[in-house]
């Protein structure tokens, strides 16, 4: 592998050798999972725009099993969250937490570990999932054998995570790092109690719970699959990645750390809006909902922070498309956080749970806020772990960002104006009492968005081989390097 010599400036290409552990960045693991974020999402964002499409043309699952919606939805969310998400999360963790710590990662042999054991676990989701074997618990529909393998993997992940921060040359801790650290130990904590369950067989088992209490348990830990794994992990990028990519400093420190507490002691307590009008106690329906609407403030704090990060350097989005990514990955942040709170509302909720609205502010979140911010941190990384001072095309990337924008637009409008159409169909009565409509009646008026949908989708996925394209020639024009660490600490990375 070709390094950079010591002393050359970070990120450019140097002598080749052997790489020094003590005195260079590890950018092997970095590399390995940038590379295999772009793949996944496009795995993961085909398999999303090919159920889109037998929803809207049901004869398209062919009477094949394997194919049809239900075994390819467990697949889609656990590739596009666990499998792209997830590599992008490690990837930027692991690349953060060495910079702003001054020090190359510990236990590396632990850190390659959790490179090919992701990878295993993401193949056997893909395996099993279209076979039917799943717990149908969302987010975490993956067998206990699988499961066994995820905490091998999380703990490994937290070891070389908190044991680079442990060997830190820096005085303070950054606070990317201290939302990687929140989303390290909780999902952690949710995977290990969301997932109990008793063994039948290697491919069955079944929850240690039961009732309302299974789904409680599902709803609490489950929703912070979205809490910490989609929100506090990324906000880890965002909090590194806006500041260099701008070239300024965060706006606000103290909101940061503001931010970072607010939010973690939060979320936790939101789950239950996903358990309103169910046998679950209205008195904890109504914490889950209080605690979402607080969820607000700290959440448009953070947005603000970030999207203020920017004073000074508001001409650089002319001509950035990498900030573009960035910084309008906030705007689908601040629209979500402000969306869920509202959806929470009991009232709202009546309207909206169990319709599209729900997936379209599913996927505003996803593709506009996770997706967007992903898809900027990497082609932030892509030419610095492979010596390069930037992508192949700058040109591709602006494309890339206009595609998926108009996608993501049509995607969630489309899916609005579904959901709320299906609310007010399914909640119609006659003065007698009887329903006004039939339910195969708000399916027949759906299908108009949900051909819209899979436009968006389409779009979406268009935009993500763009991407791929654009870091195959960036990679292929390049050569690996591994950055030098730096023989005094300075104030920032």
């Amino acid at each position: 592998m070709t390094t950079v010599a010591i002393g050359a400036p970070a990120g450019a290409p140097g002598a080749s050798g052997v790489s020094n552990a003590a005195t260079t960045y590890n950018y092997k693991v970095v590399r390995q999972f940038a590379v295999m974020t772009v793949v996944w999402g496009v795995v993961g964002m085909l398999v999303g725009v090919w159920i889109a499409a037998e929803l809207a043309w049901p004869a398209l699952n062919m009477d094949i099993p394997w194919i049809t919606y239900s075994r390819l939805r467990p697949l889609h969310t656990n590739a596009v969250i666990f499998a792209f998400g997830g590599s992008a999360l490690f990837a930027t963790s692991y690349f953060v937490v060495q910079r702003t710590c001054q020090a190359p990662l510990f236990a590396p042999k632990l850190a390659a570990f959790t490179f090919w054991g992701w990878q295993a676990v993401i193949v056997a989701a893909a395996i099993t999932l279209p076979l039917g074997l799943s717990t149908t618990k969302e987010y975490a529909e993956l067998e206990w054998p699988i499961d066994v393998l995820i905490a091998l993997v999380w703990v490994a992940y937290a070891i070389v995570f908190f044991g680079t921060i442990a060997r830190r040359k820096t005085p303070h801790i950054y606070v990317a790092n201290w939302f990687f650290g929140a989303y390290v130990i909780t999902i952690a904590v949710l995977h290990i109690v969301n997932s109990m369950a008793l063994p039948v067989t290697w491919t069955k088992s079944y929850s240690a719970y039961a009732g309302v209490q299974d789904a409680m348990v599902q709803w609490w830990y489950g929703h912070n699959a979205v809490g910490f794994f989609l929100t506090a992990g990324f906000l880890g990028m965002m909090y590194y990645f806006i500041p260099k990519q701008a070239e300024r400093p965060v706006y606000s420190y103290r909101l940061s750390i503001v931010h970072f507490w607010a939010l973690i002691f939060t979320y936790m307590w939101a789950g239950p809006h996903h358990l309103h009008y169910t046998a679950l106690p209205d008195w904890a329906q109504s914490v889950g909902m209080v605690f979402s609407l607080i969820l607000l403030a700290p959440s448009w704090g953070g947005m603000i922070n970030g999207i203020m990060t920017l004073s000074g350097a508001w001409h650089k989005l002319r001509e950035d498309p990498i900030l573009k990514f960035l910084v309008v990955s906030l705007s689908f942040y601040g629209m979500s956080t402000f969306e869920g709170p509202m959806m929470s509302i009991k009232t709202v909720n009546a309207l909206s749970h169990y319709t599209d609205w729900t997936v379209g502010h599913v996927h505003s979140g996803a593709l506009g806020w996770v997706g967007f911010i992903t898809m900027g941190s990497i082609y932030y990384l892509i030419p610095r772990l492979f010596g390069r001072t930037q992508m192949y095309s700058t040109r591709l990337i602006e494309t890339h960002f206009w595609i998926s924008t108009i996608g993501v637009v049509l995607y969630i409008a489309a899916l609005w104006i579904a959901g709320v159409t299906q609310g007010l169909m399914w909640r119609a009565t006659n003065v007698d009492g009887t329903l006004t409509y039939a339910f195969v009646e708000s399916v027949k008026a759906s299908y108009p968005y949900w051909y819209i949908r899979f436009a968006g989708g389409l779009l979406y996925l268009a935009g993500m081989l763009l991407m791929l394209y654009n870091c195959l020639m960036t990679i292929r024009a390049g050569k690996a390097v591994d950055a030098p660490v730096p023989a005094v600490a300075a104030a920032h990375a």
